[in-house]
């Protein structure tokens, strides 16, 4: 039996770099609306198979983050809260092996959770991409670092760490457009009926049906079976860019993340990335929970 392979054929003389800009100019038949929320730690705990699934098949899909608001009305004048929100950080943290440190309820909690979901979306202004780096940036400061990002000079900071235009991105904080671009989300959340964070629904551009939903987060292999569903024919896996590339381009990783990308176990993740380590091409990032580590730019 024959299988219809599809996608355009690689050329593997070619940087990895260029190959994955090649792709983003190409027209993809699906769109993946991710529902997520930039204090949700099982959100957080998806990131890395969301990032595998772009780097083996993204020149299928492209993907539009949509804020669903569930955690920026947390507090209700429950002074039970942060010990509950700690838990369920924590109780990720275990389940998963990515780092939610919940003592950021104790220690230093987020003052105004809309304030960050209204920054994410002034970054979105600025382009898809450079909302999605924002959201990752903040995701770190805010499982890893403990840090109450909510302030403005603290969201302004992440805008200037991720490199957007400083003063576009002051001018729209908190304007009227990046609250309209958040009321849409929060809207199309209720359409859609999402009632869980992490939530990815799949459209194919040429089926008028309804989108396929996935409520929660699931194995690699789950979202993989249900492109192949999506698109009819069986689809191979892009080549996957070096462990030197990965880290080049990323930035910041951890264990755990590279262990996902590249079919590995943990302790070999590890193992690898103390070589790069001795070698001085990253350093370690220590955290409550798993170890990352960041490329050390010369």
């Amino acid at each position: 039996m024959s299988v219809n392979h599809t996608g355009p054929k690689l050329n593997h003389t070619q940087p990895k770099e260029a190959q994955y800009s090649f792709f983003d100019l190409l027209k993809k038949p699906i769109e993946i609306y991710m529902f997520t929320d930039p204090l949700c730690p099982e959100a957080w705990s998806l990131d890395p198979i969301i990032r595998k699934l772009q780097l083996e098949y993204g020149r299928f899909f492209t993907i539009r983050p949509i804020l669903t608001g569930k955690w920026s009305y947390i507090y209700q004048d429950d002074l039970q809260t942060p010990k509950k929100l700690k838990a369920q950080w924590e109780k990720t943290a275990c389940v998963t092996g990515i780092c939610c440190d919940g003592d950021l309820w104790i220690e230093n909690p987020v003052s105004y959770p809309i304030n960050v979901s209204i920054a994410i979306k002034t970054a979105e202004l600025q382009g898809i991409k450079a909302g999605r780096r924002y959201l990752r940036h903040v995701q770190e400061k805010l499982f890893l670092y403990k840090m109450d990002i909510s302030t403005d000079d603290e969201l302004i900071q992440i805008a200037r760490e991720v490199q957007l235009d400083i003063e576009e991105f002051k001018r729209d904080l908190h304007s009227d457009t990046a609250k309209k671009a958040l009321s849409c989300d929060l809207k199309l959340t209720k359409e859609m009926d999402v009632d869980h964070t992490p939530s990815l629904v799949f459209f194919n551009e040429d089926d008028e049906d309804e989108g396929l939903k996935l409520s929660g987060a699931y194995p690699y292999e789950i979202y993989v079976k249900v492109l192949k569903q999506l698109l009819e024919h069986d689809v191979y896996p892009m080549e996957k860019p070096s462990l030197l590339e990965f880290i080049h381009y990323f930035k910041f990783v951890s264990s755990l993340e590279v262990a996902i990308i590249f079919d590995w176990s943990v302790e070999r993740a590890c193992k690898e990335m103390k070589k790069l380590k001795l070698q001085r091409i990253v350093e370690h990032v220590p955290v409550k929970h798993g170890m990352y580590w960041r490329y050390i730019d010369n």
